[in-house]
Order: C-alpha cells, then structure tokens, then sequence
C-alpha cells in the first residue's frame, strides 16, 4: 500500500519567473483526467511525455492519502482520456526543482481553464516534518480542497469568482 504525504502551496508569480528562467524550461506536459471523483476515491489517467498511468486515491487526513499507481500504454491513457473522462480533464506543465536530496519540490503550472494557477508540492517523510519554504513559496493551500486537482477539473480556477484574487 502507497502512502503520499504532502504539502501544497500557491507560488509567487514574480520569484517564479525569476526561477523558472534559470531551469531553462525543462518542465514536462501533462495530461490528466479524472474517472471518478467520489467521497472516498479518486481514480486518474495521466499523460506526461510518452509515459501513461492510472492513479487512485484516498484522503486520509488533509496532507495524507493512500496512493496507488500503475503504468498503462499511453495508447490506452489517450483513448480513456478522450472516451471516459468527459470535460474533467486539466493540461499543466510541472517543473522539479530540488533544493538538496530531501526536498524536490514539484510546481505545476496550469494551462486552459486553470491558467493563472501555479502550486507547489512537496512530498514528505511525516506530516508535520519541518519545512523551510523558498522565496517563490506563498499561501499554504493544503488544507483547501478547491486546489485538489480533481477539484480543479471539476471546477477550475478561472469559474472562481475570487480567482483573480490569488
């Protein structure tokens, strides 16, 4: 059984820019669409590149979920993508960046409907393990469900009436 412990938070448009423009734009495409979002569970197909998994995923405790994932063909990802998952499908772009070989933050920046929304992640050893935020590090979002990517798929950042206000 995989557990997946992590904190999320929004990201500082300006510091980015400033970090982004020294990872030379090395960030991989996704694609990921969503199966089925209930209570309990959450079952996703992602794209990244030419590599293609299926996810599913269940709340613990805010930062905590069980996590499990497996390789699919993309051939087979594409096609559930296009026939499965309806409209609740996200496009984002996420960079690593690694401050040394414990914290390797992901930050996704999301395109189309989520344009405007850029989340850092960290994945952690314990939940209430100490951090040490980068400057490009703003509003911590773990604890607001409306960032959970699935959430986002059914509801996106630009529908929010207070999306330009983060």
């Amino acid at each position: 059984m995989g557990i997946e412990i992590e904190r999320r938070f929004l990201v500082k448009p300006e510091a980015w820019q400033q970090r982004l423009h020294r990872l030379h734009g090395k960030g991989v495409k996704i694609t990921q669409g969503y199966l089925c979002m209930g209570e309990n569970a959450v079952v996703r197909v992602r794209i990244a590149e030419d590599r293609a998994w299926i996810t599913l995923k269940s709340r613990i405790a805010p930062a905590t979920r069980y996590e499990f994932e497996y390789s699919i063909p993309v051939s087979d990802a594409r096609q559930i993508l296009q026939t499965m998952c309806g409209t609740y499908i996200i496009h984002k772009t996420r960079y690593h960046v690694c401050a040394d070989e414990t914290d390797c933050w992901e930050v996704d920046i999301f395109h189309e409907q989520n344009e405007g929304l850029i989340i850092a992640e960290l994945e952690l050893h314990d939940p209430h393990q100490f951090l040490i935020l980068p400057d490009w590090v703003g509003e911590e979002i773990t604890y607001d469900t409306r960032y959970d990517n699935f959430n986002l798929a059914k509801l996106p950042f630009k529908t929010w009436s207070d999306g330009a206000n983060h």
